[in-house]
C-alpha cells in the first residue's frame, strides 16, 4: 500500500453520529474515498441492502467465514450479534486506487488502526453525553427498550476506549463536528 491508499477510521458508540459523517466524508471529492462495507450477522433492517450497507450472513456463515480467517477484524459487538472486515473488501477496494473510509465499532477501530498502523488515522467521535445519546437513539425508533439499553451500556464501555485513538472528536454540534474532522483528514492525507 503506497500514500495514494490511505485509511481513515471512524468509530463511535451508536448514534453518536458517526454514519452521517461517513457519508459527508463520502460525497466529498477532495478525499477520494471508497466505503468499505462491513459484515454482520444481524438481520437487515427496512431500508438497508445486502452489499451495499452490510453483507448480511447467517450466524453459522459468519462463524464460517471467522473459522477461515477471512476478516481483517471482527467483534461480537451485541450478544450474538458480529460485525467484521472482510479482508476480499479491503482488496477490492485497493484496486479502485482510492482511500478507503471505515464506519465501525470501536474495538474493530482500534484493530484496524493497528492492521494499518502509520497509513491510517483513528478517529473517536464522542457523543456530548450519555443522556444525548440515549436521546439520539430513541429519536431513531430502531430500537426496542432493551436494545436501546444494551446500547447505551456498550456506549459507556466504548467511551473508556476513545484515549486510544488519534484524535477524539465531540460531536455536540454536527456542523463544527464535520469540519474538525474534514481538517484532521485532509491534513492527514496531505502528510507525507
Amino acid at each position: 500500500m503506497n500514500k495514494r491508499h490511505r485509511i481513515i477510521i471512524l468509530s463511535a458508540p451508536s448514534g453518536s453520529g458517526k454514519t452521517t459523517i461517513a457519508h459527508t466524508i463520502l460525497n466529498d471529492e477532495k478525499f477520494n474515498c471508497s466505503f468499505s462495507v462491513s459484515a454482520t450477522n444481524r438481520t437487515p433492517r427496512a431500508n438497508e441492502e445486502n452489499g451495499v450497507h452490510y453483507y448480511f450472513y447467517s450466524e453459522n456463515e459468519f462463524s464460517e467465514l471467522i473459522k477461515k480467517n477471512a476478516f481483517v477484524e471482527w467483534e461480537e459487538v451485541y450478544n450474538n450479534q458480529f460485525y467484521g472486515t472482510l479482508k476480499s473488501e479491503v482488496e477490492r477496494l485497493l484496486t479502485h486506487g482510492k482511500n478507503i473510509l471505515f464506519d465501525v465499532d470501536v474495538k474493530g477501530g482500534l484493530r484496524l488502526k493497528e492492521y494499518f498502523q502509520d497509513n491510517a488515522i483513528a478517529l473517536f467521535i464522542m457523543p456530548p453525553s450519555l443522556s444525548e445519546l440515549k436521546k439520539r437513539l430513541e429519536n431513531r425508533n430502531t430500537e426496542t427498550q432493551a436494545g436501546l439499553e444494551q446500547r447505551i451500556l456498550r456506549a459507556e464501555q466504548e467511551i473508556t476506549y476513545a484515549q486510544k485513538f488519534d484524535e477524539i472528536i465531540i460531536n455536540d454540534n454536527l456542523e463544527i463536528a464535520i469540519e474538525k474532522i474534514k481538517t484532521l483528514i485532509l491534513n492527514f492525507l496531505n502528510a507525507n
